[in-house]
């Protein structure tokens, strides 16, 4: 079940195959003679260091890949100084994962590595899928942030989850079954509605994971205007940190969010799953990244097909500063828990630091838009369904 889940998309998987299409046609163009001998992956995003621009995707349910769930995840990005987003859709209370991901951030102080001692903390985000209930939505930003979430998503595109063949054909909804809906079994403003409606969790767990749903995936579109509203609650919580919008694909949505004051976007078609047939989110980037990228503070970062090092590349140089990555690790949690996602974490770190050496690339800074040639844009799909 954990495999159809991850691998499935929308529709006929087009947006998906897209995503992979559109880093293809770009291409790295190195610079020789370059001295990187002192190269760094590192950057900042939102006046935060980290050890280099990957973040770990709020990919939610992780409890059907291992027992541990997101743990094992945020405890490795912890420890890499890799940013870590949590899904409101998540396998563990707020609190729990935090905890985690600050064990991971302890263990790299404790370490006797010289190198681990110069890990940066980086950013924690919190993304949210934002219920119709207003008195739940600020239970959840208030407990993000008194765990230490330092910046919330607030995602657009998945009012409504999208029609995915794999899982319909394998009557694959973990949410019934009383998986993913830990943010608000563990919530007390979400446990005063259950009582009120008579409903015991732990006897009837569909009809708990049920009205989760009905709460966080409900069908009912929000506006622009309640985007803000979130953003003002946020930041009366918070005391003004990020909040970014996770979703966009046009440029006027792009341009309206930073006229909102929304502090940065994410750009992302949700890997494919939302809207069969949709513009790759790569070619997205591109058209957003001609806009508003040069809108003072206003930040965009990236999500949707990325597989290696070239595509982070690719996705920086052409307007995004920073990328997230979600179905890489969850092979990794899948078949080897902590270790697999630290294996694959490491492995990209180690592919982006040796493609900047041999692309001649001394900081993420020199990665810009004269680093890639770049064929017109063409939608030939490619003839299978890609499983990655």
């Amino acid at each position: 079940m954990a495999k159809y889940y991850a691998s499935s998309n929308a529709g006929l998987s087009h947006t998906h195959l897209a995503n992979r299409e559109a880093f293809f046609r770009h291409k790295i163009v190195p610079k020789q003679l370059v001295d990187t001998n002192n190269r760094s992956m590192r950057t900042t995003i939102f006046g935060h260091e980290i050890s280099a621009p990957i973040g770990i995707a709020p990919i939610g349910i992780n409890k059907i890949y291992h027992p541990q769930g997101e743990l094992p995840v945020a405890k490795v990005a912890g420890e890499l100084g890799l940013p870590y987003c949590l899904s409101t859709a998540g396998s563990f209370p707020i609190e729990d994962v935090a905890a985690s991901n600050d064990s991971g951030r302890e263990a790299t102080k404790q370490s006797t590595d010289s190198q681990a001692e110069k890990i940066p903390p980086g950013p924690r985000f919190f993304q949210l899928y934002m219920p119709h209930d207003d008195e739940l939505t600020i239970s959840l930003l208030t407990r993000a942030h008194k765990s230490g979430f330092t910046a919330c998503i607030l995602t657009t595109d998945t009012w409504q989850l999208g029609w995915r063949h794999d899982d319909v054909a394998t009557s694959n909804y973990a949410f019934y079954r009383g998986i993913g809906a830990d943010l608000g079994l563990s919530d007390p403003v979400f446990q005063k509605r259950l009582r009120e409606r008579g409903i015991d969790p732990k006897k009837q767990p569909e009809e708990a994971g049920a009205l989760w749903i009905d709460n966080v995936w409900h069908g009912r579109a929000w506006s622009w205007e309640k985007a803000v509203w979130a953003r003002q609650k946020w930041q009366e919580i918070s005391g003004g940190k990020p909040f970014l919008i996770k979703g966009i694909q046009r440029v006027e949505d792009a341009e309206k969010a930073a006229d909102l004051g929304f502090e940065g976007i994410v750009v992302s078609n949700h890997a494919g799953r939302q809207v069969d047939g949709a513009i790759a989110s790569l070619d997205a980037l591109e058209n957003i990244a001609k806009k508003v990228g040069n809108r003072g503070n206003f930040v965009i970062t990236f999500d949707s097909g990325i597989r290696g090092a070239a595509d982070v590349v690719k996705a920086l140089a052409l307007g995004a500063q920073f990328v997230f990555i979600g179905r890489l690790w969850i092979w990794g949690l899948s078949i080897m828990g902590e270790a697999g996602v630290r294996h694959v974490l490491k492995g990209l770190l180690g592919d982006l630091d040796i493609l900047m050496n041999c692309a001649g690339l001394t900081s993420i800074e020199a990665i810009d838009r004269d680093l890639l040639e770049s064929l017109p844009k063409a939608y030939g799909l490619i003839a299978e369904k890609s499983k990655l």
